[in-house]
């Protein structure tokens, strides 16, 4: 496969190289280009050339780019799956997952670039607007700069890359530096499925490649993934431009006392410790009410023990490792706090490389750091409560507000939790986790702004063209007249 980036439909080396290692046995996958600013600014360029022409491109034509990269990404799966098993660390069940969604996610962008519409404003309804025809059209705000997160190496890229490019934006994408691999066969696919020279173009590197990027003054809006506090720099960086921002979450799940535990419990497994809780929407926090935590909790633990951790290639794998051992080692530290704190144990807590065991925690106070912060980690605490009341308030008591789950038998308490819940996305009878890729999806607080899902994404990468036609007097008169 190509290691090079690609720039301008072309595909370019660099003086530098960096490695590209796989997390579970440390090995070097690939030696890739290394960009720099310069990459960028080459990369900017092609887009802003080829832009004009693309934005001016048939509905139609993006469509069948579009709708033949997602058959293309279908036809590849196993090849993308194995790639994101060795370059990220995830189960080849969970990457297969994550092709099946990929694909659907173009499609959806596919379906979408026939469906961008703007709409009628009925000026007449102000006083002195009487003769006034209004409408608006949605239009494409330019080059859209892409950076995404290691934990999704292709979905992450699908749902901004495919929206932008549905509403006829041209991108200059930079993946996370622990898996390029993964967008750079995206890049081979659309340049199959008959990518336009410079309408996708993929810089690799560090900070500083992203950092030229936000701040190019040809760079109309940055689509983001990543921590609140990368997604801080970018805002200060970014200037003017427009920003789309899915940062970080401490996801929460609610037990509620009349629960279908048989619903709940496999569910906050998954939804606890699946790619070994490297997920924005990990359910990180469980407050469950104490008329069952004395069923739920020992249930949760045992569950806890049953996903398989091994070699990610291994098809019986369920869990691998986290994406390095920084990361793992940052997750024992702040187990260790908390533990000296007063927190206990319930379950795991051993880490062994860059793998760590699924682990519950309890007895964890709400200021405890472990659980205000987004851990990004197999570990999570349990917290008792009194009543619902209670848990939403614990709930909202974060910086953040990406998504939580509520498992409760009671419509009543559902719609109040729904009205009082401080997050972008609230799940009755399902955890944290959920998501399907054509829904609203986004957050509130240090969670971030702006939505995606396909048709969301396209309207924030889009631009409000508002148009107002004065008609002549004698044609409203003549028009008047012919109707009635």
């Amino acid at each position: 496969m190509k290691t090079t980036q690609f720039i301008g439909g072309q595909w370019s080396g660099t003086h530098e190289t960096q490695a590209v290692t796989n997390p579970y046995n440390g090995e070097v996958i690939a030696e890739i280009a290394k960009g720099t600013p310069d990459s960028v600014n080459d990369a900017v360029s092609a887009a802003q050339k080829a832009f004009p022409a693309y934005a001016a491109l048939p509905a139609y034509k993006r469509f069948e780019f579009l709708n033949k990269t997602a058959e293309l990404i279908r036809q590849h799966q196993d090849e993308l799956s194995k790639l994101i098993a060795q370059e990220a660390g995830k189960s080849l069940k969970s990457a297969t997952i994550e092709i099946m969604r990929s694909a659907q996610t173009f499609q959806f962008s596919a379906e979408e670039a026939k469906r961008l519409h703007g709409e009628t404003v009925p000026l007449d309804a102000a006083v002195g607007s009487e003769g006034r025809f209004g409408f608006f059209l949605r239009q494409p705000v330019g080059v859209i700069g892409t950076i995404t997160a290691f934990n999704f190496p292709l979905n992450l890229v699908a749902h901004k890359v495919g929206p932008a490019l549905a509403a006829g934006n041209t991108v200059v994408h930079k993946p996370a530096p622990q898996t390029p691999l993964t967008s750079l066969y995206l890049a081979q696919l659309m340049e199959e499925a008959g990518l336009p020279e410079g309408v996708f173009n993929v810089v690799l590197g560090e900070a500083d490649v992203g950092q030229a990027l936000v701040q190019h003054p040809d760079v109309a809006m940055i689509a983001f993934t990543g921590s609140d506090k990368v997604g801080e720099i970018i805002q200060s960086q970014a200037g003017l431009k427009k920003l789309l921002m899915e940062l970080g979450d401490n996801s929460a799940v609610i037990i509620d006392e009349d629960a279908n535990l048989e619903r709940a419990l496999p569910a906050s497994v998954m939804g606890a410790f699946a790619y070994a809780g490297q997920v924005c929407l990990q359910a990180q926090r469980f407050y469950v009410h104490e008329n069952i935590a004395d069923k739920f909790i020992p249930a949760f633990v045992q569950g806890a023990g049953r996903p398989k951790l091994g070699d990610p290639l291994d098809p019986e794998t369920d869990i691998g490792p986290m994406i390095d051992e920084a990361s793992a080692i940052r997750a024992e530290k702040l187990l260790t706090e908390a533990v000296a704190s007063g927190a206990e144990v319930l379950c795991g807590g051993k880490r062994d490389g860059s793998f760590f065991e699924p682990t519950i925690l309890a007895n964890v106070a709400q200021d405890n750091k472990i659980l205000c912060t987004e851990v990004f980690a197999p570990i999570v605490t349990v917290t008792k409560v009194k009543d619902l009341q209670q848990a939403v308030d614990y709930v909202n008591a974060s910086a953040f507000g990406l998504a939580c789950g509520l498992f409760t038998n009671n419509i009543d308490r559902a719609f109040a939790a729904i009205q009082h819940l401080q997050t972008g996305n609230v799940f009755i009878n399902d955890s944290s986790v959920y998501r399907t890729d054509h829904m609203p999806f986004g957050g509130v607080k240090r969670s971030g702004y702006g939505r995606e899902g396909v048709r969301y994404a396209m309207e924030e990468m889009t631009t409000i063209k508002n148009v107002v036609v004065n008609l002549d007097q004698t044609q409203q008169a003549m028009i008047g007249k012919s109707v009635l």
